[in-house]
């Protein structure tokens, strides 16, 4: 055999060599690149602890677990620790709504006066929709400057003075993020459904996707492998966020009656078996419930309003990313966990941390690019 033909037999072996290992290097490759984008994303934005997961065309093709969750006792983060994700409480609620539509019980374009009675007047044509994506103008049960209930003598008391409250602009004319909206919702669910909101949530999802660890509860209570959450910002006497330089433990408690707004701890693992179980239509049975339940929900003018930056329109419980290329639904929770579903691209990304406050949706993006091509 000639010089040439033995190089020409060599590069067709390494070629084939090559062709079966593509995609499984170029997997790796990817997988290593996130690894260094995670790992100095936490240096720089000094995140104790962070789990994530990546689904792609259905399966879950990457997971991670990086740092403490639990500083104080050098807890490592693990695929079965607990995180809190907050707001994404909220999704979990617009697939409740979904299911009973689904179900018939529920017209998301009814006035809330059809399902609930003893409704202040100016509440009574404020729509199922209208609550879900925000733009209803109600009064908040929840203090602003203070994350307390407008009164402190209990649930009872702060429900009878949101009531007395003016609304704060008619509706459907602004985006308002506020608590009374889901506070409603649950009322709603508890009365169609025929159970508490809390045990129609675990029976109709939680157990459906065998979500063992995903549960509903406050800072305080003690769960098995649950991350604290930390914070580097303390409020002053007037209510402003102020940075410190050393770590501090957050409390957050959420009333029975506002946990379809927020108080589910989870992992990214179940989390992200609970968004394939929706896709695979385990949750919602037809695919336009989805459609409707993920379409931004527009101001009287005809425009979309939402939290700002990405994050610029509202849909039923789900934070909107609206773009002509790689749009998301995007639920974000206490600034610190962050799900984003790319429906176009058929890519999902979830990302939970124990630090408030570290822009959970632009790391969300950051490892987008890894998986979605264009995305800018």
């Amino acid at each position: 055999m000639d010089t040439k033909t033995t190089i020409r037999a060599i590069t067709l072996v390494i070629l084939f060599i090559l062709s079966g290992m593509g995609p499984g290097v170029y997997a790796q490759s990817t997988a290593d690149k996130v690894d260094v984008f995670i790992k100095t994303e936490m240096r720089t934005r000094s995140i104790p602890g962070l789990q994530m997961a990546v689904i792609q065309h259905g399966q879950i093709v990457k997971t991670g677990n990086y740092g403490l969750a639990n500083v104080e006792f050098s807890v490592p983060v693990t695929d079965s620790t607990v995180f809190s994700i907050n707001s994404i409480t909220k999704a979990f609620t617009g697939v409740a709504i979904m299911q009973l539509v689904e179900e018939g019980k529920v017209n998301i374009e009814a006035p809330v006066s059809q399902y609930l009675d003893s409704l202040p007047l100016a509440w009574q044509k404020v729509t199922i929709r209208q609550l879900m994506g925000h733009v209803s103008g109600l009064p908040d049960v929840t203090d602003t400057l203070t994350d307390e209930l407008v009164s402190k003598k209990g649930e009872d008391s702060a429900w009878i003075k949101v009531k007395s409250l003016p609304l704060f602009f008619p509706p459907g004319e602004r985006f308002n993020y506020n608590t009374t909206n889901y506070l409603l919702l649950g009322k709603i669910i508890d009365k169609l459904s025929g159970q508490p909101f809390v045990r129609f949530i675990q029976h109709k999802q939680l157990e459906v996707v065998n979500m063992q660890q995903t549960t509903f509860g406050n800072s305080f209570d003690v769960m098995p492998r649950k991350a604290p959450t930390y914070t580097y910002y303390h409020r002053n006497d007037k209510g402003e966020f102020v940075k410190q330089h050393h770590l501090m433990q957050t409390y957050e408690e959420f009333p029975a009656f506002l946990l379809t707004d927020a108080g589910m701890f989870s992992t990214a693992r179940e989390l992200a078996r609970w968004i394939m179980a929706l896709q695979q239509g385990k949750l919602l049975k037809d695919k336009k419930s989805i459609h409707t339940m993920w379409t931004p929900v527009r101001l009287n003018n005809g425009t979309l309003d939402g939290f700002g930056g990405i994050l610029n329109g509202y849909a039923l419980g789900w934070p909107v990313v609206d773009r002509p290329r790689h749009p998301a639904v995007a639920p974000i929770g206490g600034g610190r966990a962050s799900l984003f579903i790319y429906p176009q691209d058929d890519v999902s990304i979830i990302i939970l941390t124990n630090l408030t406050g570290c822009s959970p949706e632009s790391l969300v993006e950051g490892v987008a690019k890894y998986y979605v091509g264009g995305l800018n």
